[in-house]
């Protein structure tokens, strides 16, 4: 899976005029699902964006995670983060999951996030949507679940893995 996380001032998901998702402060995250990835991919997604320290603390350094500042997360799936542009110039997404198991690993994220907490909004699966945010720094991260696997089973010195 992959995700590019915003930390936002606010954020906002419009369909057919209508805001079916909003946060203040918080994360902004555009979720693709990948074929071939799996409920831990998810599991460590959803991880990933509740604990890294993209938030500055008192000395303005980035220290705080979204738990620590009490944010939220609004959640939107973006097929089109798996779009190679390798060859040609029109996009392929061959590499993008089906629509029911994209669906299905995107609200896994959704959920898991809730589970432990965090306030999730969310904008409509396979619906053209407008977002709307304002980017704070701006502070823009990009997160691959595959890159996990490169580095001693999941983990960096000093990183746990998810489980």
């Amino acid at each position: 899976m992959k995700a590019v996380i915003q930390r936002v001032v606010c954020a906002s998901v419009t369909v057919e005029e209508t805001i079916v998702g909003q946060i203040g402060q918080g994360l902004m995250v555009l979720v693709g699902v990948a074929k071939g990835d799996t409920e831990e991919d998810g599991r460590y997604l959803a991880e990933k964006i509740r604990t890294l320290r993209i938030f500055p603390d008192e000395a303005g350094k980035m220290n705080r995670s979204l738990t620590d500042v009490g944010g939220a997360v609004l959640l939107v799936s973006q097929f089109t983060l798996l779009g190679s542009t390798t060859t040609g110039r029109r996009p392929s997404f061959d590499e993008a999951a089906p629509p029911d198991e994209a669906r299905r690993l995107y609200e896994l994220v959704a959920e898991e996030l809730r589970r432990q907490g965090t306030v999730v909004e969310t904008g409509v699966f396979a619906t053209h949507m407008r977002v709307t945010l304002i980017n704070d720094g701006p502070v823009t991260i990009i997160v691959d679940s595959h890159e996990r696997r490169r580095y001693n089973g999941g983990a960096r010195k000093g990183e746990d893995t998810v489980s």
